[in-house]
């Protein structure tokens, strides 16, 4: 198959979907590899490395899109305002996209009503089950790996104050307390950061293992009394969407941790559909001026009532960051883990050439998002009614 990587476009983007390493193995594999002009020169891959892993590098982005059978990308089709053009209408008819592409998300139907228009079968990374075959795949659990480590980062430099205790001449100086809701791959990263700051962790999460996790990393425990009927999926994976009336019960059994932080870091997902507001403006307004929010679940809507996709906002003196590519900010360590994971998944689906489109099959059942002129994603159809 003719594959393509183009340079992104999303500002601050520095990643790429592909790597010289496993172009090399595409490129094995029998396929025909393009790369669009420095696409890999922010995260330090340059395209004589490409060259010589056996792609063929391409200036003209437009070229690349009407050659690729598959597209490889980081970040969902953007507006390219240099050509005046959108990604997808550049991209061919019936081609194959794999990218993250946070379909659930309202700021994402527009986009995923055009790959629909346009008759390609698009997958979304962040629909990669967590199951033992699917690892290897998870490029989600890799970049929330890396946007755990980098909020934590990112917040202690914008934080008025010391993140540990401190010893002082005027005597000792109490560390920051940080509060971590949602403690799956990025919240548990965030803790572990955060606790070799030397900071005074808090976290809470609906899912029992969750909470056993965080307690292993040393983090005290912001106890939520949420029926586990309620809070998992019926196979106990995933956290499921919260009613109403529990939804209003965990922000009040929130609201002292929040009022008492200096650092909140919001990463509750809702695996395929969008993020639920844990934290209400209300809530905002009861922190102390200089405290900083980041709100990682931001590309699937986001956890707090106020946060602005891609802004840095502040609301009486405190900082709301909806920084949407946190793992773009440490671009070597998420592209090379992420390149990986899109790899084993495009081999994954491509078999002898041809889509493996086998909808009894978790993997593909879980990420396919438009095919055949159809939205196919569960999550994406049931925010799109609501």
């Amino acid at each position: 198959m003719i594959i393509g990587i183009p340079k992104e476009i999303l500002k601050g983007e520095k990643r790429v979907a592909a790597t010289p390493q496993t172009v090399k193995k595409m490129v094995q594999d029998g396929h025909k590899v393009y790369v669009e002009k420095n696409a890999g020169v922010d995260s330090f891959y340059l395209d004589n490395e490409y060259v010589e892993a056996g792609a063929a590098i391409l200036d003209d982005v437009s070229e690349l899109f009407e050659k690729a059978e598959v597209v490889l990308k980081v970040k969902e089709p953007q507006l390219n305002s240099k050509l005046g053009k959108h990604e997808i209408d550049m991209m061919r008819k019936n081609a194959i996209l794999i990218t993250f592409l946070h379909p659930a998300n309202h700021a994402n139907h527009e986009m995923v009503l055009m790959l629909k228009d346009k008759g390609i079968t698009s997958f979304t990374l962040d629909g990669i089950p967590r199951i033992s075959r699917a690892q290897a795949m998870d490029a989600l659990s890799s970049m929330s790996t890396c946007a755990g480590y980098k909020s934590v980062m990112i917040a202690a430099n914008n934080l008025p104050k010391f993140m540990p205790m401190i010893g002082s001449a005027i005597g000792m100086i109490r560390p920051s307390n940080i509060f971590v809701v949602g403690c799956g791959v990025a919240g548990l990263r965030a803790i572990a950061t955060a606790k070799g700051l030397g900071a005074q962790v808090y976290a809470c999460d609906i899912r029992p293992d969750a909470v056993e996790q965080a307690k292993s990393l040393g983090a005290r425990i912001v106890e939520l009394d949420i029926p586990r009927e309620v809070a998992l999926s019926k196979d106990g994976k995933h956290a499921n969407s919260l009613p109403k009336e529990y939804l209003i019960k965990e922000r009040e059994q929130i609201k002292d941790a929040v009022k008492n932080a200096d650092i909140i870091i919001l990463s509750a997902l809702i695996f395929g559909k969008e993020a639920q507001i844990l934290v209400t403006e209300e809530m905002v307004k009861t922190m102390k001026p200089g405290s900083y929010i980041v709100d990682i679940s931001i590309d699937q809507g986001g956890n707090c009532e106020l946060t602005k996709p891609a802004e840095v906002i502040e609301i009486d003196g405190v900082k709301i960051d909806g920084t949407k590519n946190l793992p773009g900010m440490i671009p070597a360590s998420s592209t090379y883990m992420f390149s990986e994971n899109v790899y084993n998944f495009f081999k994954y689906l491509v078999k002898d050439d041809k889509l493996n489109l086998d909808y009894s099959d978790e993997i593909i059942s879980s990420t396919i998002v438009t095919h055949d002129n159809k939205i196919l994603h569960e999550g994406t159809k049931e925010a799109m009614r609501g």
